[in-house]
């Protein structure tokens, strides 16, 4: 099992849904709201640590657990739709699942 997680622009939002959607199993997703910023890009920046922080835009962070032989699919789905080529698109990142319980089903251990 993999667990993907992926930071986009909210506008991207529908169509990334709609396409992992036609994906057979798909096996769900959650969302949230977040805010983020970009990695240095070497523009100084006039601000303490602590200071308010104002360069933050709102982003959508999307959140599932998948099958090994989807997790692929899903990462190009989730780039397909949402690469731009442009700064500020997003992330998208995978990690190994070392367990994985339904809270409905069967009670773990």
């Amino acid at each position: 099992m993999k667990e993907i997680k992926a930071i986009i622009q909210p506008h991207r939002l529908d169509q990334v849904r709609d396409a992992l959607r036609a994906l057979p199993a798909f096996p769900g997703m959650s969302v949230s709201r977040a805010e983020g910023c970009s990695a240095n890009d070497g523009t100084p920046r006039n601000r303490t640590w602590g200071a308010e922080l104002t360069d933050f835009s709102p982003k959508v962070r999307i959140e599932m657990i998948a099958p090994d032989e989807l997790a692929d699919e899903i990462v190009r789905i989730i780039y397909d739709h949402t690469h731009t080529g442009r700064q500020g698109d997003g992330i998208v990142w995978v990690t190994e699942v070392v367990g994985f319980w339904r809270i409905k089903g069967e009670r773990p251990g």
